[in-house]
């Protein structure tokens, strides 16, 4: 007992901090852009809005899209996890299932059209594109094992989805990290530089983790 109870508690503990960080991204993060104009933003001097104020209205249209339902998916992701809700609300577990997939599917596509446009140039195309592409494909390869009643396999692409969901939280916080690192440099030049190495960090990690410790004791969840 005496060795269970910790990895009971940091398991709980390290789910709560997934749920929390997830729900708390979702709701704030895309607040600015759903308050304010790109336009507005840029005045702001916020860099990203900036490298979309002036692109072409389907590439705005595509950001919007990517931003409202990739915090959609972020926001009900961890309701999805819940083995609680599963077991007591199947119903409610299979319709948050079906609108995560949905929004997956049109903030991923968003996501791969919005890649060619990254301010981190050629290494925000690879990066953010192939987490795009990959978080669309797990959550289609979730979908068609449930489709098939393979639960195991459902909730192992299921876990894997979430760690690309999840991005959008390791991406700020790596942000967080890295730009105050650059000491003596202005903010701007911070933020760009620290742009460029967010692309693969803000998902590869998640994946490994998530492989490494979640996807092998799926049985458990």
């Amino acid at each position: 007992m005496t060795t269970i109870e910790p990895r009971t508690r940091r398991r709980t503990a390290g789910l709560w901090w997934l749920a929390l960080s997830a729900v708390a991204i979702a709701v704030f993060a895309p607040l600015p852009y759903l308050a304010n104009s790109l336009t507005t933003l840029t005045e702001n001097q916020s860099q990203l809005a900036a490298n979309y104020v002036d692109r072409p209205s389907w590439v705005q249209a595509a950001f919007y899209v990517h931003i409202g339902f990739g915090g959609l998916a972020l926001l009900l992701s961890p309701l999805q996890l819940a083995a609680r809700v599963r077991a007591r609300i199947p119903r409610l577990h299979r319709i948050c299932g079906r609108i995560v997939l949905a929004s997956i599917a049109l903030a991923g596509s968003a996501g791969l059209i919005l890649a060619p446009f990254s301010l981190a140039g050629p290494v925000g195309t690879a990066g953010f594109g192939t987490l795009a592409i990959l978080w669309v494909s797990f959550a289609v390869a979730a979908f068609r094992a449930i489709r098939r009643r393979d639960v195991a396999a459902h909730r192992r692409w299921a876990i894997r989805a979430f760690a690309m969901t999840y991005a959008a939280v390791t991406l700020r916080l790596w942000l967080g990290i890295l730009i105050p690192l650059q000491i003596g440099i202005d903010p701007d030049t911070a933020f760009t530089r620290a742009y460029y190495l967010v692309p693969f960090l803000a998902w590869v990690p998640n994946l490994l983790i998530a492989n490494r410790f979640f996807v092998p004791s799926v049985k458990a969840i």
